[in-house]
């Protein structure tokens, strides 16, 4: 597999669409970038997207498997440069991330990132390998402004106790990330993975508990009752927020929202591309939509249909946006005016002229 210090090659990739779906794509720029981000080494191909007929037959003919999955790979070449076609069934893609409450855009760079490092010869055949593929996407999407893929979305848990037939029954601990191999490879033997459970008493104190937590590295327990029945659960966050208090993490709701909105002046704003839709609806009481973007800035991204530069200018209903910051990857800040306001000043401006 490819092991140079740093991503970012060039990425000569076609794209090609025979699904015959309504839903919109990201752009070719951006699914280019994204790619570049996972490219170790120059990589050469196609990205075409599928319909379920297709992708099936595919599925079966090349793997034996007779369901459609999410994206096959066909890697030629690892180095000097990395040389495959890659099929996304665009409607699996658009079903898994739906189930696993993130955006389509999100979830499609995932699995594009997650099929050129197969192209480099990354590959999850044993725990071991799949950890360490599992952590370089991580650190790739990070860099892109993606949460971790491999975590819960709703809680940000990361593991979870199964059962049989009751909570006092617990067979192992479950990683988010097991459940992911699953949707990439549906015979994948989930029990066969399934990490040895802890039992703490209720009664153990926290001093020793945390300390338990760090020379065992297992960052969840089940508590235990008098009567050996499950009480609940405790996780090593909840140890350390005993300790020195209140921790918010990537998943966690805090009040910093004000910082991506900035006033300049009476008509325009700052804004961050990482602000939520949302947010940003609320702010200016409108309402931007989109059916996969989720941030103003992908929202701009999506209707440029490239990468936008720096000085570049769009109006998307009713607002202007002007790209202040950003590189060949992604714009990173705008200044937004309303056009009604902005043509106001406009006109007034050419008055004061005659």
């Amino acid at each position: 597999m490819a092991r140079a210090k740093k991503a970012g090659k060039a990425v000569d990739v076609t794209f090609e669409r025979t699904d015959g779906a309504k839903k919109r794509l990201p752009t070719r720029a951006e699914m280019r970038g994204w790619m570049q981000a996972a490219s170790f080494v120059p990589f050469a191909g196609s990205v075409r997207f599928v319909g379920p007929e297709e992708g099936r037959l595919l599925n079966k003919t090349y793997r034996g498997k007779d369901y459609t999955t999410n994206v096959l790979t066909f890697d030629y070449a690892h180095s000097p440069t990395a040389e495959a076609d890659i099929v996304i069934a665009t409607d699996v893609i658009e079903r898994e991330a739906r189930e696993q409450k993130k955006s389509f855009r999100e979830h499609l760079a995932h699995m594009l990132i997650h099929s050129v490092l197969h192209a480099q010869g990354w590959d999850h055949e044993t725990d071991e390998e799949a950890e360490a593929m599992e952590a370089l996407e991580t650190k790739i999407l990070s860099g892109l402004g993606f949460a971790d893929p491999y975590s819960d979305p709703a809680r940000g848990h990361s593991r979870f106790p199964v059962v049989d037939g009751d909570l006092d029954t617990v067979k192992g601990i479950m990683h988010a990330k097991d459940l992911l191999r699953l949707l990439l490879d549906p015979d994948y033997d989930l029990a066969s993975h399934l990490r040895p459970a802890r039992f703490i008493p209720e009664t153990l104190p926290i001093n020793i508990l945390l300390r338990d937590f760090r020379d065992s590295r297992n960052h969840l327990a089940l508590v235990i009752d008098e009567f050996g029945s499950v009480s609940g659960l405790i996780t090593i966050e909840d140890v350390i927020e005993q300790v020195v208090g209140q921790i918010n993490d990537e998943f966690d709701s805090v009040s910093s929202d004000v910082d991506n909105i900035a006033v300049v002046d009476a008509e325009h704003w700052r804004i961050k591309a990482g602000t939520h839709l949302e947010q940003f609806n609320a702010y200016f009481q409108c309402n931007l939509q989109d059916d996969y973007c989720e941030t103003v800035g992908g929202l701009i991204t999506d209707r440029f249909e490239h990468v936008p530069h720096r000085g570049e200018v769009i109006e998307i209903e009713g607002f202007r946006f002007r790209v202040l910051k950003g590189d060949e990857r992604q714009a990173a800040l705008f200044l937004a005016e309303k056009v009604v306001a902005a043509e106001k000043a406009e006109a007034k401006s050419r008055e004061g002229n005659s």
